[in-house]
């Protein structure tokens, strides 16, 4: 594949940062090495069928200085968060860093241990377990705490326990309140367009190497393995809430609505360590992940870190997270927490000052500035999140997508629009002229802004793209953010390559088993296509034998709506059959046994007829 270097305006941008950063400041080099115990004997972790999940030997190429390739900035972050293997925190408390995107942190108790966030997949998770017991024995695994209902925090418990561990009541599962509900509803109602989006953001097609992926900031990339969830045995509703497992007993801290919706911090007494889940890591995280998500809100983050440090801030000495290195020393973690605390509170507050006073979300980015303090703590730098986007989610919680000016209340949508910029600035022809103009004057932004214009009119027009995807290398280059880095450089591989899809998928069956029957059914009514089930007026019972409950659904106007109750002979169908058959059943299984039906059968063949099936190979940069 075609790459260009570095341009001269992008060189220059480098050396400047290099100048201007305190890469003197080695303090996050030490604390990331302190504790060192040892690494896998071989960093490539396969799975079943003998295929790499995770391969950590992949970023060894992140040493010496940066190249004018990557930003000065997200190569230091990025080396330091590849760095990988086991680590003492304090005695009795280790993590286990650069497996996965997060980290798996253990406590150990009087018998045996407590894990905490078991990674993404089953076969990362396994190893770096392993890993742990390889240096400090085989201590049996007594809970498992999840600290928040994302993946990365649950999906790899499979790998350390099993169900029957929880059945006979040997493990305890420990999650914050309303875990299960989000952790599914993510991954399925807008799973697919997530996971094509976190293809970009995560850069899973890209090389790994100076001119590709070197990282996402809060970690390196997500592992390729099984994933699953289990339920948990206990759930954790208060702030104070306390727990003693295994001996050690554990404060817990509610943060729902921060960056999660279900997520939550804790204390250990025995060990003066405080977990504060994802919420306080060493970088500016995402409001609004570019993935896609809900807009998370910063005034409540903000809260949360004020109320950790009043709860806890007088006794920890070091604070961990699910992501990146501790902070060791009460006054350290005092500054630490409170830098934290101010990032988001200041983003908040000042985001709704400059709008209020008129800016839109697009001018307060451009216009937004951090107080001198937070500018220069390494810690709020924007490597995962960064102040543009999170600035624009703010703007969007409270004032929606539309910016108040009628020109923007109803425009065309991008291809249509696309070939009227295009007409009226003389074709695609000139188009491309004007953006090779701003390329060569290193206005990246507005040369792809043009270049996406053009291919949106032709998409088939050579010059257009190819200088569309040397546009977007030069602005990964010069991205200090790593998930910014990440898109543009996908992006780019797409235009010269074609599309990839959806390299990982989340929406796993031992995810999917997890939905409640309402979560089941409305994931059936999303992939209704509305205009082909216009005409359809159908009725239809389900039993679920296992569960003990019953639903009467309908599907008119082209919404299938639900309700619990009992089954009523006058229905058209009715249908008996358990939760799991039924999730065989919302992915076209009609054949199997299992299902006891009772009335006109073409029902059901005629919803499932209308169901759309997601694409997970849609398109991003062309049209």
């Amino acid at each position: 594949m075609h790459q260009r270097e570095p341009e001269p305006s992008i060189r220059a941008a480098q050396a400047a940062l290099r100048s201007t950063l305190p890469f003197a400041d080695t303090a996050d080099l030490a604390a990331a090495d302190r504790g060192f115990l040892g690494t896998l004997d071989d960093p490539k972790i396969l799975g079943r069928d003998g295929e790499v999940v995770w391969d950590a030997s992949a970023y060894d190429f992140l040493d010496g200085d940066a190249p004018d390739s990557v930003n000065p900035s997200l190569w230091r972050q990025s080396k330091l968060v590849a760095k990988h293997g086991l680590y003492e925190v304090v005695p009795g408390l280790y993590q286990v860093r650069g497996l996965d995107l997060s980290v798996m942190s253990i406590i150990e108790g009087d018998t045996g241990v407590i894990v905490v966030d078991p990674l993404i997949s089953a076969e990362t998770a396994a190893a770096a377990f392993g890993l742990y017991r390889k240096h400090r024995g085989d201590r049996p695994i007594h809970a498992v705490i999840h600290t928040h209902s994302h993946i990365d925090h649950f999906g790899g418990v499979l790998g350390i326990v099993t169900q029957s561990d929880l059945d006979e009541r040997r493990v305890q599962i420990i999650a914050p309140e309303g875990f299960l509900e989000h952790s599914v509803a993510e991954n399925v109602y807008a799973g697919t367009a997530m996971a094509r989006r976190a293809g970009y953001m995560y850069g899973a097609a890209l090389e790994r190497g100076p001119r590709g992926a070197v990282g996402a900031g809060l970690g390196q990339t997500t592992s390729t393995g099984e994933v699953a969830i289990l339920t948990p045995t206990l759930e954790v509703t208060a702030t104070g809430e306390t727990h003693t497992i295994d001996g050690v007993e554990i404060e817990f801290q509610m943060a729902p609505g921060t960056e999660a919706p279900s997520e939550m911090h804790f204390y250990l007494a025995r060990y003066k360590a405080l977990c504060m889940a994802e919420n306080a890591t060493h970088t500016q995280h995402n409001l609004l992940t570019l993935r896609g998500a809900v807009v998370r809100d910063p005034h409540v983050w903000s809260q949360y870190l004020t109320e950790a440090i009043e709860r806890f801030g007088d006794e920890a000495q070091v604070v961990f997270a699910s992501h990146h290195w501790p902070t060791w020393g009460n006054d350290e973690i005092r500054a630490f927490l409170g830098i934290q605390r101010d990032l988001y509170g200041y983003l908040h507050d000042q985001t709704l000052r400059l709008l209020n006073q008129g800016y839109t979300g697009a001018e307060i980015a451009e216009m937004f500035q951090m107080p001198p303090a937070l500018e220069a703590s390494w810690s709020t730098r924007g490597y995962y999140g960064s102040v543009s986007h999170n600035v624009k989610a703010i703007y969007q919680r409270y004032m929606g997508w539309f910016d108040g000016n009628p020109a923007r209340l109803w425009p065309h949508p991008p291809q249509p629009l696309a070939e009227r910029y295009v007409a009226a600035i003389g074709g695609v022809g000139r188009v491309v002229e004007l953006a090779q103009e701003a390329f060569d004057a290193g206005d990246y932004r507005w040369a792809a802004t043009l270049l996406d214009h053009a291919v949106f009119t032709d998409s088939g027009h050579a010059a257009a793209r190819a200088l569309y995807a040397d546009t977007l290398e030069q602005l990964a280059y010069g991205a200090e953010n790593g998930t910014w880095r990440n898109f543009f450089l996908s992006g780019a591989t797409e235009l010269r390559e074609g599309t990839f899809g959806t390299p990982t998928v989340s929406n796993a069956p031992l995810i999917l088993a997890q939905l409640t029957p309402e979560q089941l059914f409305d994931a059936l009514a999303i992939r209704v296509d509305g205009p082909k089930a216009w005409d359809l007026d159908l009725a239809f019972d389900i039993t679920l034998t296992d569960l003990g409950r019953s639903f009467h659904l309908a599907l008119r106007n082209g919404v299938l709506v639900y309700v619990e109750r009992q089954p009523d002979a006058g229905t058209p169908l009715q249908l008996v059959l358990s939760k799991t058959r039924l999730v065989r059943l919302a992915g076209g299984d009609l054949e199997s046994e299992g299902i006891e039906s009772t009335g006109d059968t073409s029902v059901l063949s005629r919803l499932l007829s209308v169901l759309d099936q997601d694409n997970p190979n849609f398109e991003i940069v062309n049209p």
